[in-house]
């Protein structure tokens, strides 16, 4: 890393150490970023194979889906605690330092081979990564000054850059030991990652912002016995549950897996249902929020049929697709290395595409661009009706079939996702503005608890007509966004 920092000539000091321009900070939350993506990404690359594996937990394709798609979710539900978190108890850096801990101890129970510890180690990563998720990037912008400093954008490109590096190293390392050696060496090489993460986060603190130690809204004592009081209640009352379930001989999976699915879609309703109806919101503000409801419901469409790249796609690619290159056999977890390797390719022609076209008068609208992305992600799963309906009488669909589903759906992120992150900070009540992401990532929540839901009531998503209905639906919600867009456009007032 050494030979990537140079020299601010514009510091005061003439001496002080940037990391390609940026604060020194940016360097170590990239890194801890990176290696946390690395954990995290291998570990979902693996996950649907190991739980449909013979020599996994056997399970069935619509059980693993199922799993899958909870332990998505529950990710991104659970950045909205973890942002509380930071705010209220321990602050950002703290924060991130204790999700690095628990998640190498969720991957390091993944790596041991009995079912029960698995399901622990999935339940720590999970709240591992919703701790790290909201309070890593909040330590990012406190590295600028304000808002309007020149350098914030693209010290955001580069952060991002760090995901994405994670994410295509991952599968090609963890996802080749995992396949091809030992499931839980796999597992156990995620919690090494998290661990190299987390080692040089503690040693590159002192290059942070010192308001990553604050705690900006601190719980007050009575705050804090109250929440510490109702969270043993409800941890009491669910511990109860699930030991009269166990007693009983009727606990299932499907106790866990229901709960988490229906809280999934549940949740996303009432904060949305709770910030409309509030009061203290302006006439502006109260049109703008029926406007990102358009907005909200086609992003959980969007990311019902995106995530499951990982799950669904994944699983057909290990029973019914030929996962060679020129006579040469991957494993199946690669595919999802292709992804991040094509948003590292792809985003810098968007963003000179967009900039191009905005320089003509002739950028494209949010509405628009947010439709087209709809669409595109429809049309990725109409493609992937090719492959399925190869895959018969014992034929193999072409490994190239897959990429360019992922291709497709990779195009259509870059053309919805940035666009919804940044509607989503337009549009956001100044109440609520710090709230405003983690209501973004009740999408994802919303989107994948969907699919598990079909996964549980036994739905064979691999299926033509559930994937062609996936594709129509997808299709339809774009076309309906493009046809109402002058009722959005209204409705999102002076966002444009």
């Amino acid at each position: 890393m050494a030979s990537s920092l140079t020299k601010d000539s514009a510091s005061t000091s003439g001496s002080e150490k940037t990391f390609f321009g940026h604060p020194r900070g940016l360097a170590t939350l990239f890194m801890t970023e990176m290696w946390e993506r690395f954990s995290y990404y291998g570990m979902r690359a693996l996950l649907p194979l190991y739980l449909i594996a013979p020599n996994g937990l056997h399970m069935n394709p619509a059980t693993a889906t199922a799993i899958y798609s909870v332990y998505v979710s529950l990710v991104y539900l659970l950045a909205m605690p973890g942002g509380w978190f930071g705010d209220r108890v321990w602050g950002p850096r703290k924060t991130v330092a204790v999700a690095g801990v628990v998640i190498m101890i969720g991957h390091l129970a993944l790596a041991l081979p009995t079912q029960g510890t698995f399901f622990v180690g999935l339940g720590l990563v999970a709240i591992g990564s919703g701790l790290l998720k909201s309070n890593i990037s909040t330590m990012v912008g406190q590295l600028y000054d304000g808002p309007d400093d020149p350098r914030r954008d693209g010290g955001f490109t580069i952060f991002y850059m760090g995901i994405n590096v994670g994410a295509f190293a991952a599968p090609l390392v963890i996802g080749t030991v995992g396949e091809s050696v030992n499931w839980h060496l796999g597992f156990a090489l995620a919690a090494a990652g998290m661990a190299l993460g987390l080692v040089q986060f503690l040693l590159g603190t002192r290059h942070l912002n010192e308001r990553s130690l604050v705690v900006p809204k601190p719980l007050s004592a009575a705050e804090r016995t109250s929440t510490l009081r109702k969270g043993m209640i409800w941890m009491a009352v669910a511990a109860v549950f699930y030991i009269i379930t166990v007693v009983t001989g009727v606990y299932t999976l499907n106790w866990i897996l229901v709960p988490i699915t229906v809280a999934g879609l549940i949740i996303p309703i009432v904060v949305l249902a709770r910030i409309k109806r509030d009061k203290e919101l302006s006439a502006a503000e109260q049109s703008k929020m029926s406007g990102y409801i358009w907005f909200f419901v086609a992003a959980a469409i969007f990311w019902m049929i995106y995530d499951q790249g990982g799950s669904t796609l994944a699983i057909f690619a290990d029973s019914s697709a030929d996962n060679t290159v020129f006579g040469w056999e991957f494993p199946v977890s690669w595919y999802q290395s292709v992804n991040p390797v094509l948003i590292m390719a792809l985003a810098p022609v968007f963003a000179a595409f967009w900039l191009a076209l905005n320089r003509r008068g002739k950028e494209p609208s949010t509405i628009v661009k947010f439709s087209s992305g709809l669409v595109l992600v429809g049309a990725s799963f109409f493609l992937f009706l090719a492959p399925l309906m190869i895959a018969t009488d014992g034929h193999k669909a072409a490994a190239m079939w897959l990429v360019a589903i992922y291709f497709v759906q990779t195009v259509a992120e870059l053309t919805l996702s940035p666009v919804g992150l940044s509607v989503t900070t337009k549009m956001a009540p100044a109440k609520y503005a710090s709230q405003m992401m983690g209501v973004w990532f009740l999408a994802v929540t919303a989107g994948d608890c969907t699919t598990g839901l079909l996964s549980i009531a036994g739905v064979d998503l691999n299926g033509t007509s559930i994937v062609a209905l996936q594709a129509a639906l997808a299709v339809a919600g774009g076309a309906a966004i493009f046809m109402y867009r002058g009722k959005v456009k209204k409705l999102m007032g002076d966002v444009h």
